[in-house]
């Protein structure tokens, strides 16, 4: 009777195992299910017999704004690892976001692409080579536990953070401008949504701001960071959520939202579609929240179900939404490769 309840504990671990390991395929058989329901309800020999005005140059736009936005993420991003100490150039910085880019787009890893690039960034040097390789493939190869990492892969942990919270900002600020632009298609209380949202975004910033320039708060701040060994990330905060940084930062991050949307603009234009500005302004930060949910394999699918049906309140095909999506997820996909020249010369 005593070996029962032993067995149980047991047990547990291993379903774990089991699931993080078939976890990957799930996510696979989901993204081609969503993709499939996405396209099942396009009458492809209508569409290839109909009149498409296809203007291919509009799809060189499209990776040029794409380009941009990544290329404004990293440097962002090096920013905050530069005013923490960190080693390394700002083009290695662009490159590492690059190659992190690439990885999240579904390259084969036992790291997401975000795990990539903090670890990674720990073992630049000032001239742009990476130190201790051996101990490098070493964490690369294993899961991350923040528990017991060093101070330096904490805080570079914490600056990976940073840039994903200021990110996670410009996504809301911008579709809470869309909610307010064109919120009242979306819904009767699509608008006095957007407003509550620009108005909670803003608030938070505020409040964020007056808590690190009144100084018994920072002092508490600065506490905490300190038991949680990352006693060097109080600069990189302040440089993204300080007054006035705080406003330009905003800036910068709406910025980087506008470019991806722009590349979705030109997609559907080089299929001859004219979709509302605000249409995607609410559409993109609402896709974008939902992929923060790991159910497909960077939005494959997910994209698609979603973008054709909010674009189609607004009475844009949903077949040329289901192909201007699929195209801008290739776009991505392209605008990234330059990170598999890193990836390749680590190698």
């Amino acid at each position: 009777m005593s070996s029962q309840p032993q067995a149980t504990p047991k047990a547990t671990p291993g379903w774990k195992a089991i699931l993080k390991r078939a976890w990957p395929t799930i996510r696979i058989l989901l993204s081609v299910a969503l993709l499939w329901k996405a396209t099942s309800g396009i009458d492809w020999h209508a569409l290839l017999n109909s009149q498409i005005q296809m203007q291919p140059w509009w799809f060189l736009a499209a990776g040029f704004t794409m380009l941009c936005a990544f290329i404004c993420g990293g440097l962002r991003w090096g920013f905050l690892m530069r005013k923490v100490g960190f080693q390394g150039s700002l083009i290695d910085f662009v490159a590492l976001y690059f190659a992190g880019g690439l990885i999240n787009q579904g390259l084969p890893s036992t790291l997401g692409g975000d795990s990539y690039r903090a670890i990674t960034a720990t073992h630049l040097n000032s001239s742009g080579k990476l130190t201790e390789e051996k101990e490098l493939d070493e964490q690369l190869h294993h899961s991350v536990d923040l528990g017991h990492a060093t101070p330096k892969l904490r805080l570079s942990f914490s600056m990976v953070l940073v840039d994903r919270l200021l990110g996670l900002a410009g996504n809301n600020l911008l579709g809470g401008i869309g909610l307010i632009l064109g919120g009242a298609t979306l819904a009767a209380w699509g608008q006095d949504l957007g407003y509550a949202v620009t108005g909670i975004m803003i608030f938070s910033g505020l409040l964020i701001a007056v808590i690190l320039a009144w100084g018994p708060s920072c002092n508490l701040l600065q506490k905490l960071l300190d038991r949680l060994q990352m006693n060097h990330a109080l600069p990189g905060i302040k440089l993204a959520f300080s007054w006035p940084m705080n406003v330009a930062q905003a800036a910068v991050a709406i910025g980087i939202h506008s470019l991806t949307i722009m590349t979705l603009l030109f997609c559907l234009k080089a299929y001859g579609v004219d979709a509302p500005i605000e249409a995607l302004m609410i559409g993109l930060p609402a896709l974008s929240l939902l992929l923060m949910l790991p159910i497909s394999i960077s939005g494959w699918g997910l994209r698609e179900a979603t973008l054709s049906s909010v674009l189609a309140l607004w009475g844009v095909n949903p077949s040329m939404t289901v192909l201007a999506s699929i195209s801008y997820g290739a776009i991505t996909v392209l605008s990234v490769l330059p990170g598999a020249y890193f990836l390749l010369k680590r190698k």
